[in-house]
């Protein structure tokens, strides 16, 4: 049994193209023609991974991505016709791991999702430098901060704290080198696979969601810091 993917797209043609080339690459293939069909078919078929196009009828993709978020961490990749900074943005703010733009190239699709599988393999395995002790990152009146590598699990006091694979996998490549700056392009390497060829975007969307869940107060992030024109730091505390 290949890994199971969720299309969720409302133009037959693009659906269909999309269905032949996943089979193609082994993937099981499931379609939703709108939004609401696709929160729902993810309930039933919990799939490993979804695509979903922003632009649907009824309820959009920002949407669908929303309500998929508050029951599943499964990686999602946004289709969009839009790629003006706000529309990507507005996709990765959903809670999407990744994006790519229309007109795409199948082989694009394919290679983010392959990208995302590596990182799927990846988030299980420990991460060198923090091995598979649970490690404090932060305390506070609030309670410490712990992130346990080998369970996959953050929290903070006693009440665990849900991240996505991607927000999951950021926090602990810049714990493995906490203290020390790494650049977005450095992160792009890391977290995304991208290298080069990603977007800077995306990896600042990410830490402004990261730090809605672990900072006490966003507005005055203390865990993930921003060192202006160089990248990202965690703090040692």
């Amino acid at each position: 049994m290949g890994e199971r993917i969720l299309v969720v797209e409302d133009d037959d043609r693009i659906r269909a193209m999309l269905r032949l080339a996943l089979e193609d690459e082994g993937y099981e293939v499931d379609e939703a023609p709108s939004g609401e069909a696709g929160v729902e078919a993810m309930r039933a078929v919990a799939a490993d991974f979804m695509i979903v196009d922003v632009m649907l009828g009824g309820m959009d993709g920002y949407e669908c991505i929303r309500q998929v978020r508050r029951f599943s961490a499964v990686p999602i990749v946004v289709v969009s016709a839009r790629s003006d900074t706000h529309d990507v943005v507005a996709g990765l703010e959903a809670g999407a791991d990744d994006y790519v733009t229309k007109p795409f190239q199948i082989k694009e699709i394919t290679a983010r999702l392959r990208a995302l599988r590596r990182r799927v393999k990846r988030g299980a395995e420990p991460v060198e430098e923090l091995g598979s002790d649970e490690v404090v990152l932060d305390s506070g009146p609030e309670g410490d901060l712990v992130l346990s590598v080998a369970s996959g699990t953050v929290r903070r006091g006693s009440e665990e704290i849900h991240l996505t694979l991607t927000e999951f996998r950021l926090l602990c490549e810049l714990a493995a080198e906490r203290g020390r700056i790494l650049s977005r392009t450095a992160l792009l390497d890391k977290v995304w696979d991208h290298g080069f060829h990603g977007d800077e975007r995306i990896v600042d969307v990410h830490v402004r969601r990261l730090r809605t869940k672990i900072e006490p107060d966003p507005s005055e992030p203390r865990v993930v810091v921003t060192v202006r024109g160089l990248g990202y730091r965690l703090d040692r505390r």
